[in-house]
């Protein structure tokens, strides 16, 4: 009888051990989650009548959803909670306020920039990323590069910067640093941190072939998430 208690116990000991092993392998056993607490809203650009830069059937407002979402999952799998500016192919007016109605597209435009900026301030974000896609006339020029605005807030540059270096890391594709820029409204008005991301240019065959890739769209969107959380790192140091 004895016997078999201590096989009983010895076995009880190595499941204990198992189970203890298996959870202590997951980071959140015993840490909170990396973006815990924090809120960021996610601006796909673009959207609806605004479908941004195009090569052909390519349009740009619908590869910056299929990132926006991408990164919407990976913050949400780092503990962030985030608000989604367009989570549908129209822009941001038809999702938050479909029964509005503007005499011109240029109003629906500047109304549409507006409810954008609003979303920053009314939910009050720690954290303002916009995604878009590049496109120039020289399909020479290649490579992600994340722009902060120079008169915007002051945390907007360590952002970048952290978000430039994981996409430089992680991606590969470019030797760009962050850049200062001032034409971009909402990286202007934003009242938290804010940054615009790039993700690469439509305009060169080889990123063009990247950008619709479901593969690309998740590695970019773990990158952005990435730079991140290493801004979020410097700031508790």
């Amino acid at each position: 009888m004895k016997r078999w208690i201590a096989i009983g116990l010895l076995l009880l000991v190595s499941v204990t051990v198992v189970v203890y092993e298996t959870q202590a392998s997951d980071r959140a056993f015993f840490l909170p989650a990396p973006l815990g607490g924090m809120k960021i809203v996610v601006d796909p650009g673009h959207g609806g009548m605004d479908g941004g830069a195009s090569i052909g059937e390519t349009v740009e407002k619908d590869i910056t959803l299929a990132l926006g979402k991408e990164l919407e999952k990976e913050l949400k799998r780092l503990g962030a909670v985030v608000v989604m500016t367009r989570s549908q192919e129209e822009d941001a007016v038809a999702e938050h306020n479909p029964k509005a109605t503007f005499p011109t597209i240029r109003a629906r435009k500047r109304a549409d920039l507006q409810l954008r900026e609003e979303m920053i301030a009314n939910t009050d974000a720690d954290l303002f990323i916009s995604v878009h896609v590049n496109s120039i006339p020289d399909s020479r020029w290649r490579g992600a590069q994340v722009f902060y605005h120079k008169d915007g807030h002051a945390g907007g540059a360590a952002v970048a910067k952290a978000i430039q270096g994981a996409i430089r890391e992680q991606i590969g594709n470019t030797e760009r640093e962050a850049l200062a820029i001032k034409q971009v409204y909402l990286l202007k008005k934003a009242t938290v941190p804010a940054v615009l991301v790039e993700t690469g240019f439509l305009s060169n065959p080889e990123e063009l072939k990247l950008l619709t890739s479901k593969e690309y769209q998740k590695q970019m969107a773990e990158a952005i998430a990435d730079g991140i959380e290493k801004y979020v790192d410097s700031q508790m140091q």
